[in-house]
């Protein structure tokens, strides 16, 4: 008997790019939300359902994998979420599917789970989402994390509360003011009102059908967060929750919000077979982690490292998609990379201050409005998409413009 062990296979890295992306309106948080009594996963079942009418070319039985994301997995966002909503949305039962947690940046990584399968040569084409309904499951709600976190300092108390590692940021960058971070907020409203109002943000909304045992039935079409006309006056009166003469408040942070996002991922070469849309090709992308008691510093490391092992220096980024998780975690990640506050690159149509943070969901709503950007710049060739993440990481996604001119090096 032979023992020669047969040849490998050789194997070429494949370009993945992002087909298509839509996802909910964002609905507040709580009993008077627009979501109230709309399931969790029915959120994600029209989104999946939306992005196979949106693109018919498309094959059901060509798609490889589900991957969602929740923060909190269990009720209605439980039952590996990722196989029951392809079931529900009409998938063949043969499309696969799974569920992931990496808190706000789920969905963000099960983009980068499922399209390094692509770019390996595992998968042609996936959907990869993610949602959140805070209502349902308020962040926190069931969890039990081991005394050794605090018993033995591993971290400090603060790093288990969102609000107060955005109050211990502000103590170590103490030139990110209030102020700063008020008009950082109020921007972010205003940016995202002038979207709105020019038609930017509609075309990748899913309508829903809602439900109150008060208000009856409705249709969700708007996202319930936004307060256009903010002013600087308006958030100097607002109050400090986490802590008394703090710098943090609902003003200059995300709310609390319910909802989806799912995107269509595939091999550039099948795309082009099946006849779908390119609108990102998938660069590289990197997470890092940092001290939890500042989670929010954590985009820079993340971006450091994706700059790295991509071959890009950060001048080479022409637009930047950032979640605004809290206005002092984008102001550090700008204070670092010599950003100013008001660069016209940064978030151009808003963020989540403004639109909403339904957390696992967040990482493609940020990939859906840099899609969008890119096609109005095509003097732009790279973007990225970052966000800070609980218990002290951060995520960098750096995307290609397939719509660059080649006029510019950015």
């Amino acid at each position: 008997m032979s023992t020669t062990a047969p040849p490998r296979t050789a194997r070429t890295l494949r370009d993945v790019v992002f087909v298509d992306g839509v996802r909910t309106p964002f609905g507040k948080a709580g009993k008077k939300g627009i979501f109230a009594e709309t399931r969790a996963d029915d959120l994600v079942i029209k989104v999946v359902r939306d992005l196979l009418r949106r693109n018919p070319q498309l094959p059901p039985e060509r798609i490889d994998e589900c991957a969602i994301a929740a923060t909190t997995q269990t009720g209605d966002q439980g039952l590996t979420i990722g196989r029951t909503v392809a079931l529900l949305s009409g998938l063949p039962n043969t499309v696969p599917g799974f569920a992931l947690d990496r808190m706000c940046a789920g969905a963000m990584t099960a983009v980068t789970t499922t399209g390094s399968g692509i770019g390996a040569g595992m998968y042609d084409v996936v959907i990869a989402g993610g949602v959140e309904h805070m209502g349902h499951h308020p962040m926190g709600a069931g969890v039990d994390p081991n005394p050794r976190f605090v018993s033995e300092k591993v971290v400090d108390t603060s790093a288990l509360n969102m609000g107060m590692t955005a109050e211990n940021l502000h103590d170590r960058y103490p030139e990110i003011t209030k102020e700063r971070t008020d008009a950082y907020g109020a921007a972010s409203q205003r940016k995202y009102a002038e979207a709105l109002a020019s038609g930017r943000i509609s075309p990748w909304l899913v309508p829903i059908a809602t439900r109150g045992s008060e208000q009856g039935w409705g249709l969700a079409v708007a996202d319930e967060p936004p307060r256009p006309g903010t002013t600087m006056d308006d958030l100097a009166a607002l109050k400090t929750p986490f802590r008394a003469h703090g710098r943090v408040t609902a003003g200059n942070a995300a709310g609390l919000n319910d909802g989806a996002t799912g995107c269509i991922l595939a091999a550039e070469e099948v795309a082009t077979e099946l006849g779908l849309p390119v609108r990102m090709r998938l660069v590289g992308f990197g997470f890092a982690g940092v001290e939890p008691e500042v989670m929010g510093y954590g985009p820079v490391p993340s971006t450091e490292k994706a700059l790295e092992r991509t071959g890009l220096s950060i001048d080479d980024i022409g637009l930047f998609e950032l979640n605004e998780a809290f206005a002092v975690q984008v102001l550090a990640f700008l204070d670092h990379f010599g950003i100013k506050d008001d660069d016209p690159r940064v978030n151009p149509y808003g963020g989540a201050i403004a639109i909403g943070h339904p957390l696992a969901s967040s990482g493609v709503r940020l990939m859906i409005q840099l899609a969008q950007e890119f096609e109005e710049h095509p003097e732009v060739r790279y973007g990225l998409t970052a966000m800070c993440i609980g218990i002290g990481m951060g995520g960098t996604v750096i995307w290609e413009n397939p719509h660059w001119n080649g006029e510019q090096t950015k």
